[in-house]
């Protein structure tokens, strides 16, 4: 039997050598959502579960760990609300902030409302974080916990880092304590591997489907650490014909 202490290695597509952008992450997710019928759902999922076995490999074991987990108001930090959840069930103590309001991000009933929803109906901690003078407390928790998730921004982000965020992420990097992002770590230019004005220093990074252009880039494992790259229910089908599709363009 397996649990979350003992985690068997997932498999995944052979080919992992090839790396995506931005736009080409995004036609994957694209594919499998529209072509083939996976509901984005099931793909926020399976990538906070897989994060959420890669924080528990991190930690070592999961009971009575405590995790603080900083979402952002968009599909990352959905993928954070996942990872918070099974954190939970596994025995983690978890503290959860959201960069923005609760009641915005339910409004949307997206797939990241769907796991806000989940979250708060299991009555894990979710704290607003709506102004700067809101990161002391948030910052204290995590200063004080064995492992921090950084769900704030995805492979989405194109623009330099504003508002709370940068502050957040400054302070974030001046903590002693791990930290696992997910995809990428926030404010990461996935495309170039540079920072957009900050970005968080990773421990260790899981990200999806892919590895990322800009990981391969020089100093971007200054801000990803270790990646590991995690399967999380993409049609294999509808990679490989993407794969080659855009190995051809490259010819």
């Amino acid at each position: 039997m397996t649990g979350p202490g003992c985690f068997a290695e997932e498999p995944r597509l052979a080919d992992t050598d090839f790396a995506v952008t931005r736009q080409q992450a995004r036609e994957i997710d694209r594919i499998a959502i529209s072509e083939y019928g996976v509901k984005g759902l099931i793909l926020m999922e399976h990538a906070g579960r897989a994060c959420a076995r890669e924080a528990v490999a991190m930690l070592g074991g999961a009971a009575r760990r405590q995790v603080v987990v900083f979402c952002g108001s968009g599909n990352n930090g959905g993928d954070g609300f996942v990872v918070a959840r099974h954190l939970e069930n596994w025995g983690c103590q978890v503290q959860t902030y959201l960069v923005g309001r609760i009641d915005a991000v339910l409004r949307e009933a997206d797939d990241a409302a769907a796991n806000l929803d989940i979250a708060l109906s299991m009555d894990i901690p979710v704290v607003e974080l709506k102004h700067e003078e809101d990161l002391d407390a948030a910052l204290a928790a995590a200063g004080q916990a064995d492992l921090v998730v950084d769900a704030l921004l995805g492979t989405g982000l194109a623009g330099e880092v504003r508002g709370i965020y940068r502050p957040l992420i400054e302070r974030l990097n001046a903590l002693a304590v791990p930290i696992l992002s997910v995809d990428v770590p926030s404010g990461l230019d996935c495309d170039t591997g540079r920072p957009l004005g900050v970005a968080v220093r990773a421990t260790r990074t899981v990200t999806f489907v892919l590895p990322k252009l800009g990981f391969r880039q020089p100093g971007a494992e200054r801000y990803t650490g270790l990646v590991k790259v995690a399967e999380i229910g993409v049609p294999r089908k509808a990679l490989e014909s993407r794969l080659a599709a855009w190995r051809e363009q490259e010819r």
